[in-house]
């Protein structure tokens, strides 16, 4: 299931378009997918320091 995505505008150097849309036109995966997926890689590498539930064993 799908969920609901939120347009934003993000400012990228013409080579990072250049190499996205030429995986996109060998994978046929679109270009936004591709961002969503840098986006979460981005995320979980810096998980420790966003705010939500503390992990109980992270003081042992």
């Amino acid at each position: 299931m799908s969920r609901k995505k939120i347009s934003t505008t993000v400012y990228i150097t013409p080579e990072q378009d250049e190499r996205l849309k030429a995986l996109h036109a060998r994978t046929k995966v679109p270009v936004a997918e591709y961002i969503r997926q840098g986006i979460d890689l981005v995320l979980q590498k810096y998980d420790r320091i966003l705010p939500g539930q503390l992990d109980l064993l992270e003081d042992r």
